[in-house]
């Protein structure tokens, strides 16, 4: 009879590490894509600068806000390509932090369950 509730027991804490892992797998693969796409930002943004810098300091650029373009200088424009950079790094660093995260909780319920079995076997 007292094999039973521990048995339950355990079934219990596998089904919710197992649903954990999912649930952590799938924001893993969430996060690995959105690093992707804003890696891919990111060298756009790097290549715009590149072409930038190369032109002369007089030339009319212009940015796309929405379906019109505004007359920007040299100046703003690298500005907002600068600060546009910096916040893709920030975010890729938060997403990367995030993983960390996440897969450290599967590795802690992992731990525990491995934790429950051992003190399963001693008792």
């Amino acid at each position: 009879m007292m094999a039973a509730p521990v048995d339950l027991e355990l079934k219990k804490a596998f089904s919710e590490l197992q649903v954990k892992m999912i649930d952590t797998q799938q924001k893993v693969k969430l996060a690995d894509l959105q690093i992707e796409q804003l890696g891919r930002v990111q060298k756009h943004t790097k290549l715009t600068q590149a072409e930038i810098s190369t032109l002369p300091a007089n030339t009319r650029l212009y940015e796309g806000v929405g379906r019109m373009f505004v007359l920007q200088s040299k100046k703003e424009i690298d500005d907002l390509l600068t600060d546009k950079q910096k916040t893709v790094d920030d975010k890729i660093k938060e997403l990367e932090q995030k993983k960390v995260y996440l897969e450290r909780s599967v590795k802690e319920a992992e731990d525990n369950i491995r934790e429950m079995l051992l003190s399963r076997r001693a008792h």
